[in-house]
């Protein structure tokens, strides 16, 4: 419905009342000067308490989330959260718990941490797990700077290369640039696998390490993986791991085997904690022996009598965060692997990759794919339509807003010309994938016949299209009338 709303302010009126106050109860007491407002309060709206909370409802009834559609966002496993999950996460018990709480007094919390570190270990393969880091950036940042104690620890005070795809996620060069490393950035081959020859010439005693997505963000199984592994390793190098497309081969396969030596978890991806508008997150990160004295701490271990408790590694490079890391996404991780077991995970992945399988098999001839082989989670297709005049991958998505979808990512990997990362995840039925399959055809067939309606979408959004360079460059950060009649009519 696009019915025009006025704003809150526009709705003001003089004497309207939100609330009652009761009457004091206790003896009235004069607030000191220095807490009181002095300018003037009369640009604050005056309004009802319906007009309040039908505002406000109206607003939150724009959000997109994945508890009203599908959400195929490539490269960030938006699936679906379940509430058992919640309920875990606000047990007493758990919600309740401060973090300066006596170890004595936390056991249930140590255990499940514990547990989960546990847990994440072996799935990957990892000897060593720490649940500190709060974001997958952060847990790239943990292992680049582990991979620099390790190094300095042998004495090889040489190493200051850190090679990368070039179909890299953009927070790999830039936590390499972070720690104070030179970023080398490793060619894609046809096939979309790292090009062996171009990591072989790079490849020197400079080199830190490298760091792989596996799947990668062209969303392909590294065909010559353990081959990377080897050749980085006989350099002395370490092999990095990002493990934001962990997604596609839970149970299936374990980083460690592939030869990583650390890779970070995203567990509001994989492990379903909700992403939750930009946090809190959770990039718990694992490692091999060898580098697990230099873990960030503290982290938790059984002792000899039971009991849990915290310790912080030998060698390590310190906190990462305050605590003991984003302790609710956690508890939700824990639920998600308690409540699938073993064959459930495995089942995860290989219902993701059949999904990704089966949008790259009914759009590939409409939208060329990237490369045109088997994905893993998710699938990277070409908004380059046949016949289509001047219709760009941007309008794609904004049309699909009109039919009701989000839009999948856009624009990335960056060496894809008009790339759509499309990633349904295993929680969409075949019902929506269909539907999402009939709407992407539909937008192929308006990009032939009627592209002035692609390039004006959407145009049932409680929005139209914004120009995005303006918006970057002329932000609105306050609300005026005027202005805001400018925007609304165009």
């Amino acid at each position: 419905m696009n019915t025009y709303e006025p704003p809150l302010y526009e709705l003001s009126a003089p004497g309207k009342q939100g609330a009652n106050l009761p009457e004091l109860d206790v003896p009235a007491a004069a607030l000191p000067a220095h807490l009181l407002r002095q300018d003037d309060l009369a640009d604050f709206p005056e309004l009802s308490e319906p007009e309040v909370i039908r505002h406000f409802t109206r607003i939150s009834q724009r959000n997109f989330c994945i508890d009203t559609g599908m959400y195929p966002l490539g490269s960030c496993t938006m699936k679906y959260n379940p509430k058992i999950h919640e309920e875990a996460a606000r047990l007493s018990g758990f919600a309740a718990a401060h973090p300066l709480q006596d170890e004595t007094l936390s056991q249930g919390a140590l255990r499940l941490m514990y547990e989960l570190q546990s847990d994440l270990a072996e799935i990957s393969g990892f000897d060593a797990v720490s649940l500190q880091p709060a974001a997958g950036a952060q847990g790239e940042f943990t292992g680049i700077l582990v991979f620099r104690a390790y190094h300095l620890d042998r004495g090889d005070t040489e190493r200051n290369e850190v090679l990368v795809p070039d179909s890299a996620h953009g927070t790999n060069p830039a936590t390499a640039a972070m720690a104070g490393f030179k970023v080398i950035e490793v060619k894609s081959d046809a096939r979309g696998n790292v090009d062996l020859n171009d990591l072989k010439a790079k490849l020197s005693s400079r080199t830190v390490g490298l760091m792989l997505t596996n799947p990668n963000t062209l969303g392909l199984f590294e065909e010559h993986i353990t081959e990377v592994s080897r050749i980085v390793h006989e350099a002395g190098g370490l092999m990095y791991g990002d493990g934001a497309n962990f997604n596609a081969i839970l149970g299936i396969a374990k980083p460690r085997e592939l030869g990583f030596d650390f890779m970070h978890y995203n567990l509001h991806k994989t492990f379903t904690t909700p992403h939750g508008g930009g946090g809190p997150g959770s990039g718990a990160v694992g490692c091999t022996a060898e580098l697990a004295p230099f873990l960030p701490g503290p982290n938790v271990r059984q002792a000899s009598n039971g009991n849990y408790e915290f310790f912080v590694p030998a060698k390590s490079i310190g906190r990462m965060k305050a605590f003991h890391g984003n302790f609710g996404m956690l508890v939700r991780a824990w639920t998600y692997i308690r409540t699938l077991g073993a064959a459930g995970l495995r089942e995860v992945s290989e219902i993701a990759v059949l999904n990704a399988n089966y949008l790259r098999v009914q759009l590939g001839a409409i939208y060329p794919p990237a490369v045109n082989r088997i994905c893993m989670h998710e699938v990277v297709l070409k908004g380059q339509i046949s016949r289509s005049k001047g219709v760009r991958t941007l309008d794609i998505a904004k049309r699909l807003i009109d039919y009701g979808f989000h839009p999948p990512t856009i624009y990335f990997p960056l060496i894809v010309p008009e790339a759509l990362m499309i990633e349904p995840t295993e929680t969409e039925t075949k019902r929506n994938l269909d539907a999402f399959v009939q709407a992407m055809r539909d937008i192929a067939h308006e990009a032939v016949e009627t592209p002035e309606m692609l390039h004006e979408a959407p145009t049932k959004a409680p929005a139209r299209r914004l120009d995005e360079v303006r918006a970057a460059r002329q932000p609105v950060l306050r609300y005026n009338a005027e202005q805001f009649a400018q925007l609304r009519d165009g």
